[in-house]
């Protein structure tokens, strides 16, 4: 059993990232927390292996793909080729990017499957039960039961399987944890984790037979290996388990066992329970530790694709810069606790942190020195009490910033930092080395200036050194300012190891001053939500242009023709496709407004998909007359119930070629709309919304969310199971910060009350009324 437990090493890891969507700011919160713990390592000597990744497996991705007209490997590349290059455009420093699909790591899970095979823990049975392909977890429950974790609909599966002996491991488990009091955190976690343990294990299926996409089992090629068992593999495929590689072994001998998985709370059960188990099981010693991060919240909800209220790490990059968003998720957000973020609080932590504080001490100092000394750092000759406070709370920086950093208490470990930027600019104004009092001679006045801004100088030294790892491109700038050469080849020497008061030598030459944070100004949360918006446009153009970047759906049908096959005068219900693979909806991320949600609703809410109902193709398709539609159908920005068209005009274009007036829209116009039978399942309301539902409708081949301005004309529970007429290809919209991905269609009575389009006869789910 491999236990290195060498201090002289440092391995750590980030979940893999899941590529059914795009990255968004909660993924770079954590990948941005292990890069600034990698960087802190690498500066104190401590040889570092900061591993990341996406995880390209299961029924969810082969979805996905189908939906998109891709194949799962296209995919998956498409959406994994997005991670990393984010993460090299945020200059995080990993050292291995790990993708599930890559051959070094199938080999490296089919041998771990072979070995707990081979020892007894694996053997084949039947399952027959409840499943979740959004989290890819089996769920105990009768039929229509719904996912614990996600609150999606389970999925009945049955199924021949492998399965783990799970069960044989729940007294392992308790006593692991009892004697590794550390290897869980933050408490609830433990706490979770130990409860679930108690109540009892269950065999875990660990195969599947009922989809392809993923990593055969050895032997028997029919069954693809558990997800979950594929991907938290990684960890150790990654290092080179499984290969006959002399120099992957001797990796894998060194490294292993992590010193640290960081993970998201909601797989805390996987990363804490199933995986020390199958190590357990193939004679390989766990992981150190498990640290669960919390959530990232964006308008009171959880940051996800689902939604629509997520984040784009490139768009704070773009106006504020890297260092900004890694200063603000690490010093607002205590780690372990589900955090808030707004650009609002985001551009006040930077203008009061990052520009009017560090940054200005330093622009003031820097540019000082080059003024008076000609850029050269002056002696700073004898103390006084002053410059002795100073040193001394240099000191209790260094000594409160390196327990707390390495406790992942970053946010205490800042605000101990930010105390010395604090006392040093009250240091500097105090003394104003740029102010000569009439009564002080000019020689001693040069004394002053020399002693106070080499006495400052030293301690944004020691601030920039101990800050390096959360603000690594400012530190180099400031590092460079002060003469001190390259940073990054600074803590290759590992420079934190022997940080102390008295680094800056006089005569020393200061690199030229540059500005570092120019405060951001009274627009700068405006041009954000810009350019999040037109990142939202952009996505929902690639969704209807069938793009397959993980974060859009692509239309349910093909583009309407420009014939029309049935009169103009009257819509037709045309029967909706069979899938020949069930659908997933991905939903788009949202624009503005404020959200109402449960923060403790868990997972991406994708609506479980299911099969489209079959259709009798016998039966006579029924025409039923309606209204004339309104020409705002034919627009992106629809009001959840819309307008009348005036009375008589007319649904086709007229014989001449008269110009086509705002009322009046072409048969052209009228094609794009895809409007499709669905039936409601759930109906709530919308907190603090007196007029939004929340409706979850099934279109037969799909199932979505779409808000709906009814609530002031109709009980919710009396919508349930009420069949409607819905626009079925209507670009995303937030409102109250959830995402709403449809329209209904309804009447307009003269006093404003809407009433529901719907049917007198039988008609299929997700017939298209044209």
């Amino acid at each position: 059993m491999t236990n290195n437990s060498s201090p002289a090493r440092y391995y750590l890891t980030t979940p893999i990232y899941y590529v059914n969507a795009r990255p968004h700011l909660g993924h770079a919160y954590s990948t941005i927390v292990c890069d600034a713990i990698a960087r802190r390592k690498r500066a104190l000597g401590i040889d570092t292996w900061f591993l990341t990744g996406t995880d390209e497996h299961g029924q969810k991705i082969e979805r996905s793909a189908a939906l998109a007209g891709r194949t799962p490997a296209e995919f998956a590349t498409a959406i994994s080729a997005e991670f990393r290059g984010l993460w090299d455009r945020l200059g995080l420093t990993y050292d291995d990017f790990i993708r599930t699909t890559e051959d070094r790591h199938k080999r490296g899970v089919q041998h771990l499957f072979a070995t707990l095979r081979d020892r007894g823990f694996i053997y084949k049975g039947y399952y027959t039960g409840q499943y979740c392909v959004s989290d890819e977890a089996y769920v105990d429950g009768p039929p229509g039961t719904y996912c614990p974790d996600c609150g999606r609909l389970t999925e009945t599966v049955s199924e021949e399987n492998y399965f783990f002996k799970l069960s044989a491991f729940e007294r392992k488990l308790l006593e692991f944890y009892e004697a590794n009091p550390g290897f869980m955190g933050p408490e609830s976690t433990r706490r979770e984790v130990v409860s679930f343990v108690r109540s009892g294990l269950k065999d875990l299926s660990v195969s599947r037979t009922s989809f392809s996409w993923g990593i055969p089992v050895p032997g028997d090629e029919k069954h693809v290996i558990y997800v979950w068992l594929d991907a938290l593999a990684n960890y150790i495929t990654a290092l080179g388990y499984g290969s006959d590689d002399a120099a992957e072994k001797a990796r894998f001998e060194k490294f292993w066992p992590a010193d640290m998985h960081l993970i998201g709370k909601e797989i805390s059960r996987f990363h804490c329970v199933y995986w020390p188990a199958f190590l357990m099981a193939a004679g390989i010693a766990p992981p150190r530790s498990v640290k669960a991060n919390g959530w990232l919240l964006f308008d009171q909800g959880k940051m996800s694709k689902s939604r629509g209220n997520i984040v784009r790490a490139e768009t704070v990059q773009a106006v504020l810069g890297a260092d900004a968003l890694r200063y603000f998720l690490l010093r607002e957000i205590p780690f372990g606790q589900d955090g808030s973020f707004s650009f609002d609080a985001l551009v006040q932590r930077y203008n009061g942190d990052l520009a009017n504080g560090y940054g200005n001490l330093v622009s003031r100092v820097v540019n000082m020195v080059h003024k008076y000394f000609g850029g050269v750092a002056p002696e700073a000759g004898a103390e006084t009490p002053a410059e002795n406070a100073l040193r001394t709370s240099a000191a209790n920086a260094i000594a409160a910033f390196g327990p707390a950093f390495d406790e992942l208490n970053f946010s205490e470990a800042l605000k101990a930092l930010w105390t010395l930027v604090a006392e040093t600019d009250g240091y500097l104004t105090f003394n104003a080395p740029w102010k000569k009092p009439a009564e002080r001679s000019d020689e001693e006045h040069l004394v002053l200036q020399a002693r106070v801004l080499a006495t400052a100088a030293e301690a944004i030294r020691i601030i920039t050194a101990l800050v390096y790892p959360i603000l690594p491109d400012a530190a180099a700038k400031v590092w460079r300012q002060l003469g001190q050469g390259e940073i990054a080849d600074a803590a290759k020497n590992a420079f934190l190891t022997n940080l102390a008061w008295g680094g800056l030598k006089p005569g020393t030459k200061f690199g030229e001053p540059a500005p570092l944070f120019p405060r951001a100004e009274k627009d700068a949360v405006e041009r954000m939500q810009n350019l999040e918006d037109e990142n939202n446009r952009t996505v929902v153009e690639a969704a209807t242009s069938g793009g397959a970047d993980g974060s859009s759906a692509a239309n349910p049908t093909p583009a309407a023709s420009s014939t029309p096959e049935a009169p103009a005068s009257a819509l037709s219900i045309e029967p909706a496709p069979a899938a020949a693979s069930p659908s997933v909806v991905s939903v788009q991320p949202g624009v503005g407004g404020a959200a109402e949600h449960d923060p403790n609703e868990r997972g991406d809410h994708n609506l479980t998909p299911v099969t489209a109902a079959p259709v009798d193709a016998a039966k006579p398709v029924e025409s039923i007359p309606v209204e004339p539609i309104a020409s705002e159908l034919a627009s992106g920005r629809l009001s959840v119930t819309p307008a009348n068209a005036p009375e008589g005009a007319p649904l086709h274009p007229v014989d001449s070629p008269a110009p086509v007036s705002s009322t009046v829209i072409t048969i052209d116009d009228f094609i794009k709309v895809d409007l499709r039978v669905a039936q409601i399942l759930v109906a709530e309301r919308v907190p603090k919304a007196d007029k939004l539902l929340r409706l979850e409708v099934d279109l037969g081949y799909e199932k979505r969310q779409i808000l709906a301005g009814i609530a002031q004309y109709y009980e919710p529970e009396k919508l349930v199971g009420r069949k409607i007429v819905i626009v079925a290809n209507l670009a995303p919209r937030k409102m109250r910060g959830l995402e709403s991905n449809g329209m209904l269609l309804a009447a307009s009575l003269p006093d404003g009350a809407p009433v529901l389009a719907g049917f007198l006869e039988e008609v299929p789910l997700g017939a298209r009324l044209k």
